[in-house]
């Protein structure tokens, strides 16, 4: 099992009376993709400002090995990131909802005036900018003042300027939000191939179908608490026990079919249009009726798939709950 090199304890982070954070606890593994998925307002952007000492809590901790991120002699130990400001500063890159850079300078600008902030060496920077470049792809726009970028080509010069320290631990808020599906697909791919050079991710989304599929883990925040963690395939075993049949046929009459599936064992009918869909807890048994009710309607099977509900579908059940 990968190392725990970031452990949340007991967060509460209040605004007035507000409470934001509600005895928040989780760990973060060297080398993964960990999401957070909530509804507005439920405390995603309080904790990764939290994470990264940006904000102090009443109550709990946020705990890092510095030295083994920033790869330090000595025996891995937990230090508190509210006591250690200026070496946890070099540990997290951190790109929020909105724009860091300064859109009235370049690209190339913008990646200098970051890496001074973190005290690089010119060596150090120059080296770390001329890499970026090239692998967000901002070289060719180098030079383009970065309020003339489209928005996928701004999303990534903030990442890059988060990046230009070389953090072990990237941190991103709502990464893929106002972007159109291609460009967000982009900045996912572009999200994988900096966790695959060894950076560990932790970023919120609303994008819940993109989490899916590129998060290792996933905490679900509702109203200040982390009600669940585990992988997407966890989180959809334990908040729904029903699997879905998926029936495709030749004349696709089922609302007829419907009609003759009458069985305690089946939760749920929906006509999609294009397929009919079953909610069941036994889909073994349902199956056997659904090929003997298409039979004797004269119909013939096309398709006939079994899943779980998308992690959008269980979102959508927390929201209504």
């Amino acid at each position: 099992m990968p190392a725990t090199i970031l452990q949340v304890a007991g967060l509460l982070k209040s605004f007035g009376r507000v409470v934001v954070l509600n005895d928040i606890s989780l760990d973060i593994h060297e080398g993964e993709i960990f999401g957070i998925i909530g509804v507005s307002g439920s405390g995603k952007t309080t904790l990764l400002n939290s994470m990264v000492g940006f904000l102090h809590p009443e109550k709990g901790d946020t705990r890092i090995i510095l030295n083994r991120l920033l790869k330090l002699q000595g025996p891995d130990r937990m230090v508190s990131v509210y006591r250690k400001l200026i070496d946890v500063k070099k540990t997290f890159g951190f790109a929020a909802q909105t724009p860091s850079f300064y859109p009235e300078l370049t690209v190339l600008e913008n990646l200098k005036y970051f890496a001074a902030l973190y005290n690089m060496t010119k060596e150090s920077a120059e080296s770390n900018i001329r890499v970026l470049l090239r692998f967000m792809e901002l070289y060719e726009v180098k030079d383009l003042q970065s309020a003339k970028l489209s928005g996928g080509m701004q999303r990534r010069l903030d990442i890059a300027c988060a990046l230009v320290h070389n953090p072990p631990v990237l941190i991103l808020d709502e990464p893929t939000a106002d972007l159109d599906p291609v460009l967000a697909k982009q900045i996912w791919k572009l999200l994988v191939s900096i966790n695959k050079r060894g950076t560990t991710i932790i970023l919120s989304s609303h994008h819940l179908s993109e989490l899916e599929s590129f998060c290792t883990r996933i905490g679900i925040l509702d109203e200040g608490r982390i009600v669940m963690v585990g992988s997407p395939g966890q989180i959809k075993e334990n908040l729904s026990s029903t699997e879905e049949i998926h029936i495709e046929t030749m004349a696709g009459n089922y609302k007829s079919l419907m009609a003759k599936l009458k069985d305690k064992a089946i939760i749920s009918l929906e006509d999609r249009g294009t397929e009919l869909v079953i909610s069941t807890l036994h889909p073994e048994k349902v199956i056997h009726k659904v090929l003997h009710a298409i039979e004797l309607s004269g119909d013939s099977l096309i398709d006939i798939k079994i899943r779980k509900p998308s992690l959008e579908e269980v979102f959508d059940f927390l929201e209504k709950k």
